[in-house]
């Protein structure tokens, strides 16, 4: 077997009432100035409540940066350290979706004493040293951030573009799926479906595919396969609502150490130029993507369709269990009425060159891919999905 590297948060607590450990994991981490790192949303939600209340009822002084918007621009980043440094906070809280987390993890890496400038830190093992102690809290059930070493942000106009580096694992991530019990059904769908294509992806890529990665993407996909489309009729049910964090979570853990692919090169552009949410930009191209690397990745996609039980025809090739895979996950999409088509959102046909130009800037992700991609084929995919 070829040598692989995995690596993870250092601590994890998950579990209904486990938010109550937090004020514990600042202190184990000898730290007393939180700065929680979230977006008006939350605070409208009144999600940042319990958490506020937490760190209070132990003594400790908060001070909360909820500026964060979808798809983090450079200039809000710059602000949240900016004002991570002013007040001498000494932890940072990430709380809410991935845009939260992933601002919050660039935070606590740049708001210290001598920290590279944030232009310096893009790519894959710029980022020189570690920064402040973080802890990330998700709200959500998708984008796996609070256990990964990647924060995307959007540079210029936009084009959107990632920072990977060990040093921007949390040191704590805490995952109450109480904190999810509001999630409305569109955005239980759409986070849902970006979580599975993070173990899809995992246990597809060209390069670091690995034994660890492959067994969390296979039961993140099987917790959420079997979950969301309770989670999103009763929004209510603890246990599914559970389920999908803890899928969310393996699937983090999966592709934070076998990236994911082109389904994400191909999202990245909708979510820079048109601002769809990421979850969404992923739900929409992932049948299109998958159906393209089909021809290469056709093996791999019978043993996901395997491990997942889903339904037989007549035919049991590896092409046919795999074309019987991506039919099973778009009907998931449609029963949890996720849209299904670009023009849906709202995106004009002769939009796709743009699109497909703007995808191949994805060169990190690209070369992870099964099957290599050009920009005539990124067209096309665009093309099938409008």
């Amino acid at each position: 077997m070829k040598k692989f590297i995995f690596q993870t948060v250092p601590v994890l607590h998950f579990g209904e009432g486990c938010l109550a450990e937090l004020p514990g994991q600042i202190a184990a981490l000898r730290a007393s100035r939180p700065m929680i790192v979230t977006d008006r949303g939350i605070v409208d939600a009144g999600l940042i409540a319990p958490v506020e209340q937490t760190l209070r009822a132990a003594g400790l002084e908060v001070a909360i940066f909820d500026s964060v918007v979808a798809d983090p621009p450079e200039k809000i980043v710059l602000q949240a350290i900016d004002t991570a440094k002013a007040i001498g906070v000494d932890i940072v809280i990430g709380l809410g979706g991935g845009s939260s987390l992933d601002t919050a993890k660039v935070v606590a890496a740049l708001a210290v004493d001598g920290a590279q400038p944030l232009a310096e830190i893009y790519g894959v093992g710029a980022l020189a040293r570690k920064g402040l102690p973080t802890i990330l809290i998700p709200t959500t059930s998708g984008t796996g951030s609070e256990v990964t070493a990647i924060s995307i942000l959007t540079t210029g106009e936009t084009t959107k573009a990632g920072i990977v580096s060990p040093y921007l694992f949390a040191d704590v991530a805490l995952l109450d799926p109480a904190l999810t019990l509001g999630l409305p059904a569109a955005v239980t769908a759409a986070t849902g479906i970006d979580a599975m294509v993070h173990a899809i992806e995992a246990f597809t890529g060209r390069h670091a595919k690995n034994p660890v990665s492959d067994m969390l993407a296979i039961e993140a996909l099987r917790l959420l396969t079997t979950n969301i489309e309770t989670a999103c009729s009763d929004g209510s049910n603890i246990a599914a609502r559970e389920a999908m964090l803890r899928g969310s979570m393996l699937a983090g853990q999966a592709f934070a150490n076998s990236p994911v692919g082109a389904i994400h090169a191909l999202a990245y552009p909708l979510g820079g130029i048109y601002h769809v949410p990421h979850g969404l930009s992923n739900a929409l191209v992932m049948p299109y993507v998958m159906q393209y690397n089909l021809e290469a990745a056709a093996p791999l996609y019978a043993q996901l369709a395997d491990a997942l039980d889903v339904p037989r025809g007549s035919e049991n090739s590896d092409e046919a269990r795999a074309q019987q895979l991506i039919d099973y996950l778009e009907g998931l999409a449609v029963k949890v009425k996720a849209p299904r088509k670009l023009r849906e959102i709202g995106i004009k046909q002769d939009a796709t060159s743009e699109l497909a130009e703007a995808a191949m800037l994805q060169t990190r992700l690209l070369m992870n891919n099964p099957k290599e991609l050009t920009q005539a084929d990124a067209q096309r995919i665009y093309d099938a999905a409008w």
